[in-house]
């Protein structure tokens, strides 16, 4: 179930990612404009500039040496039976489980096997587990932030002005 879980959603981003090389002229599609596309997709860390999302999103990057890893495992089908929580909360995902490549996210965060971080939309890191997280504490952690809180306050306001 596990597995299975893993390899629809990659999929899933595989058909986003193609849907837009497709329509662009571009080599290699904006992970900005297919993660506004697909706000469910996960992406790869060798194919993402982290910085591309400061002030947009919020990464989440899931670290481990091998795709087979049952942390990595566990926490993708974690945060995918939730994903509506994130989306809500402007959560893009990213993986990284080729530890012999080394993305730039490996070298800059330097995970030692499973590691879970949680960037901020000003670029900062705001929360590195070794170990799976359940989406209700990153929730509760994403929703102590600052910036998140004013997105709440705005919201609130506009509800407030529409009726």
């Amino acid at each position: 179930m596990q597995a299975t879980a893993l390899k629809s959603v990659s999929f899933l981003s595989l058909l986003v990612w193609a849907a837009a090389a497709g329509a662009t002229d571009s080599t290699s599609p904006d992970p900005v404009a297919l993660w506004e596309a697909d706000k469910t997709a996960i992406f790869d860390a060798a194919d993402v500039d982290i910085d591309a999302f400061r002030w947009r999103a919020r990464p989440i990057i899931v670290f481990a040496d091998s795709a087979d890893d049952p942390a990595f495992q566990r926490q993708i089908e974690l945060l995918v039976a939730r994903r509506d929580e994130l989306v809500e909360r402007d959560v893009v995902l990213i993986t990284d489980t080729n530890r012999v490549e080394r993305s730039a996210l490996r070298t800059k965060l330097r995970p030692r096997g499973f590691m879970l971080t949680l960037i901020g939309k000003d670029g900062g890191v705001k929360l590195r587990k070794p170990f799976p997280w359940d989406v209700r504490e990153l929730t509760r952690q994403i929703d102590k932030m600052p910036i998140r809180r004013q997105e709440i306050q705005d919201a609130k306001a506009a509800a407030r002005g529409a009726q």
